[in-house]
């Protein structure tokens, strides 16, 4: 049996500087594009932000209640504090129910093809900051 990679994963995460709260420049130099954020943010499979996320997306009923309402998200924090809150929330909140999504960790029950891999590629974690960064009140 041959196990493939997911779809959009990454072999290795590239380096990235942490300043404060914040990762203040895109992981791989390239902003990224709302439009596609958008799309990632409602997507329940993939980002899977909606399950514990309610904002300004997507029908309510399919939202979570976990976790905080990201409406006004980007009038709240800058690109730079969503980037690290999406790639390595963990590094601020060691207690937090949410993944890092750029981080590797060596997690027991993490499927073989996952294994060594972070869940989101440079270009989704981009695209996700572009869109969360128009939320603003």
């Amino acid at each position: 049996m041959i196990a493939a990679a997911p779809v959009g994963a990454q072999e290795a995460p590239l380096p990235y500087a942490v300043a404060g709260d914040a990762i203040e420049r895109p992981l791989a130099g390239q902003a990224g594009d709302a439009a596609r954020g958008a799309a990632l943010m409602g997507d329940r499979h993939k980002s899977l932000c909606v399950l514990c996320h309610s904002g300004p997306f997507g029908p309510p009923q399919l939202q979570g209640t976990l976790a905080p309402d990201l409406a006004g998200i980007g009038g709240r924090l800058s690109p730079g504090q969503i980037r690290l809150r999406i790639a390595d929330m963990k590094a601020l909140h060691p207690e937090s129910l949410m993944p890092a999504y750029y981080r590797i960790a060596d997690a027991p029950r993490v499927a073989a093809a996952w294994r060594g891999k972070p869940l989101l590629t440079v270009g989704e974690i981009e695209d996700l900051v572009a869109y969360l960064s128009t939320l603003k009140e």
